[in-house]
Parts: C-alpha cells; structure tokens; sequence
C-alpha cells in the first residue's frame, strides 16, 4: 500500500511542476504623468540622495504633539473603517489560501462498507470492507490554469494590503486635520469671547453717553449691532466647535479625553480687548497658535509616486488581471483530473487492518473542449478586456496621485503666502483701528469710523485664524499625497 501511494503522489508532484503558464509577461506601465513632481519655492529641492523619502518619515516624528499623537493610535485602534480594511486582507488570505489549495491534492481517509448477496449460486451474504486513502479529481495543471488563477488570488491578497495601508494613511491625515481644525476653533472661540465682551463694555460706556444726551441714536444702534454680530458669531463658533468634536470622536472611534484636546489658547483677556494692543494680539495669534510642521522634500522625480499605496493596489490588481488571461488561455487546453485511492480490503471491519489486502485504483481522466460555441475564445477575450481595463485604472490611479501631488505643494506655498498677507492685513487694522480711535478720542473722527476699524480688525483677526488652519492641513496634505503616514515608528517597524 505505501508503495502505491508513494508512487500516486510521486506522478502528482511531478506533473504540478512541470506546469507551464500562458499568462503573458508582467511588465509595469510608465507612468502616465511628467517625469518630475511640480517644484515648491517654500522648500529647498531634495536633490542628495541621503534626503529621506516622504513614504519613510513615521508619523510620530512628524507630528510630535502628545496629544495629536494619543488621537492617532486610538484611532489606529478603534476606527472602524479601518477595522473593516483590516478584515477585508484576512478575508481575501482565506479566499487565497482556498484558490491555492487547488494545486495541491486533497488526501482523505475513508472506510466504506457494503453487505449483499453473492453474484454466484447459492448467492451467500458477503460483507466487503475498504479502508485507505483517497484523491478525489485532482488536475494535473499541465497548461498552469490553476497556478494562474492562484497568482491572481495572491496579488488579490497584495492589493488588500495596500487598500489597508491607504486607509492607515488617510486616517493618520485626517485626525491631524481634525485635531487642527479644533485647535482653531478654540481660537476663533476665544477671539470671538474676548471681542463680545469688549464690545458690551463699549457699549455700557456709549449707553451712559446716550442716556446723558451726548451720544446721537445711530450711534448707539450701530454699536448694539456689534455686540449682536458678536453674539452670532460666537454661536456659530460654539457650533462649529461641537460639530468638529464629534467628527473627531468618529475618526477615533470612541469619546475623546479632555487631556487629548488642543491646549487652550494663551492670551491675554485685557490685552486683546483694548484696542491699542490689538497689533499685539495679531501677532499672538501667529506666534502660538500651533507648532509648525516640517518642510517636506519636493523637486523630486515621479517615480516616488510608486510609493503610494493607492498606485502600488492598482499595480496588483493589474497583476491579477494579468494573470487571469493566463488562467483563460489554459481553459481551451485538456484537463487531466486524477482520482485514486490505496488501502486495504477485507471480508469483515473487524480484521480490515490485521489481515486485510492491498488493493488500490487509479482513474485518470482526459477532457478536450471540442465545442464550446465560442466561449473559450469569449473567456480569453473578457480576459484581455479586463486586463486593459486595469491598465487604464493604473494609469488613472497615478494621473490622480500626481495631480493631489501637485495641488498639495501649491497650496502649501499659496496658504503659506495667504498666511503672511493676512498677518499683514491684521496688523493694518489693528494701527488703522489704533489712529481711529485717537482721532474719534479727539473728535476729529466719528463713531461710524471707529466701529468700521473695529469690525474689521476682528474680521481680518478671523481670516488670520482660518489662513493659519489652512497653511497647517496644506502641510499634512503633502505629507498624505507623498504616501507619508504609514510608517509609525523610526526603525520603520509598521503599525498593526
């Protein structure tokens, strides 16, 4: 019995490994995009080969806020959508390893009985008893369709990989913009309290001038309608603020810690209420309102494109298909299947394995497509029109990678000039809000004019918190176009 079996599985591995494969050679497309990356006057060329791929800088060195960096590996740990990415690899590993198993033989142990009557006079009872080993319709992959077909299941499985590593890093990105986005809502919150309060304190001293007959009524209601200006403003901050929150608390997958939140911002409540100060207070508001971060190395050719996740997934789907045109081929060619069995036999189950005889069979059996109506030929086709199909999605994949590229690093230098004019434009006000009230103080300005310099320092002081905000995502959307974020730890050790 061993030696039949042996020589059972010897003809099968013999015959898996001389398979051939009519897939066509896998060669990769050229990029469908100009060979260097747009430049970036705000950065210096990374032109030595010693500067670090973008793809390479871990997220925690780029953003090296505690608390940013605790929102992200909660997320990393509880988000669902990633979560989601997760399972979709095991799942396509299970679905990988069930197409691989094909091209190996499934031995199974059975022991089968059968009791009738004889075929001979006086035709007696018998009872025959089989046990052993059996393959059951194994095919001898001789043209490498079932090879094929599991090349494209594992560049499946690749493809998976990327997907999860793509979602790693848009996630990464977006908590950074999210806790950033809160970080000025905080500002915007306090700037739009510390001018409320001002204003009504403006007000008070204006409603005391009217009630004493010195202060006309347009001037009064043209105050009030600061104050109230303030007060929706604010309500709207407040809005905006618990909207963010939430969005936050969904991309981290659960409730956000207080001690996880942006810092309060440090300003001085007397001095941005007083006028004369507000120039000040601008440049406060440049000065902290959050750490920058790190230039990134641009000038670089298009090849780094092919560090993206998204391109890499596209390129492996491209495998596959490429693969699937070799598994289409290999269908209009003969099927060798094999079923045998080795074990012994005998009259009664009690004496199957003590004195039973060997006894095996080997059955192979030869399928020719004669005729098909045509639907080999429409296999291979389909084959080919899909694998064009992934061409041009990889060609896709990476005209759109370039062009986030590009959009990235001009609105990092746009935002970062935007930033700088509207610091300016904030300082402006704040002297122009200065000589107005100097001149209001000495009667040769009126109301009217200081209320206009007044409502539009707070509009420019806004704009400078919203630019800031800007500038800042600008920053992690290049770091998130160059395939940065996936990395987690500087010995390149990759997150689960």
């Amino acid at each position: 019995m061993n030696k039949s079996l042996r020589s059972l599985l010897s003809v099968v591995a013999v015959s898996s490994l001389a398979a051939c494969s009519l897939a066509p050679v896998y060669q990769r497309p050229e990029l469908a995009a100009p060979a260097q990356l747009p430049g970036d006057t705000v950065a210096k060329p990374a032109s030595s080969a010693s500067a670090p791929a973008v793809a390479e800088v871990p997220w925690k060195q780029y953003f090296p806020d505690a608390r940013l960096q605790g929102l992200i590996r909660q997320a990393l740990d509880n988000n669902r959508d990633l979560r989601v990415a997760v399972l979709n690899v095991d799942q396509l590993r299970a679905a990988y390893q069930i197409q691989n198993a094909d091209r190996f033989p499934t031995l199974n142990g059975t022991v089968s009985g059968s009791r009738g009557p004889s075929n001979a006079s006086p035709y007696p009872l018998t009872t025959t008893v089989t046990g052993g080993v059996t393959v059951a319709a194994y095919e001898l992959d001789l043209f490498g369709r079932v090879r094929s077909l599991s090349e494209a299941a594992s560049a499946q499985v690749l493809a998976s990989e990327e997907a999860r590593k793509s979602a790693h890093i848009g996630l990464v990105a977006s908590v950074a913009n999210q806790y950033y986005a809160l970080w000025a809502d905080r500002w915007q919150l306090a700037l739009t309290e510390q001018t409320l309060r001002s204003r009504e304190e403006a007000l008070k001293l204006l409603q005391l001038k009217f009630d004493s007959g010195v202060l006309n009524e347009l001037d009064l209601r043209s105050a009030q309608s600061l104050v109230e200006a303030a007060r929706i403003t604010r309500a709207q901050a407040q809005r905006q603020w618990s909207q963010d929150l939430n969005a936050l608390a969904v991309l981290v997958g659960g409730p956000v810690a207080a001690d996880r939140l942006p810092p309060e911002p440090q300003l001085d409540v007397q001095t941005l209420g007083r006028s004369a100060d507000s120039q000040g207070a601008a440049q406060a508001v440049l000065a902290t309102l959050w750490p920058d971060l790190s230039e990134l190395p641009v000038g670089l050719s298009s090849d780094v494109l092919l560090q993206r996740p998204d391109i890499a997934q596209a390129e492996q789907q491209l495998i596959a298909a490429n693969a699937n045109i070799g598994a289409a081929r290999a269908a209009r060619f003969p099927r060798i299947s094999l079923t045998g069995s080795a074990g012994v036999v005998s009259d009664s189950l009690s004496g199957l394995f003590d004195d039973g005889r060997n006894a095996w069979t080997f059955a192979p059996s030869l399928s020719v497509p004669l005729f098909d109506a045509g639907r080999g030929k429409a296999g291979v086709d389909a084959a080919l029109v899909k694998r064009d199909i992934a061409v041009a999605q990889y060609d896709k994949a990476v005209q759109t990678a370039f062009k986030e590229v590009a959009d990235a690093l001009t609105a990092r230098r746009t935002y970062a000039e935007q930033a700088q004019a509207q610091l300016a434009q904030a300082q402006t006000e704040a002297a122009r809000l200065r000589l107005s009230t100097l001149r209001y103080e000495t009667g040769v300005a009126s109301q009217l004019d200081l209320l206009d310099a007044q409502r539009s320092l707070f509009a420019s002081q806004q704009a400078l918190i919203a630019s800031q905000l800007a500038r800042q995502q600008a920053h992690i959307g290049v770091y998130r176009a160059l395939g940065g974020g996936w990395v987690e730890s500087q010995e390149g050790s990759q997150s689960r």
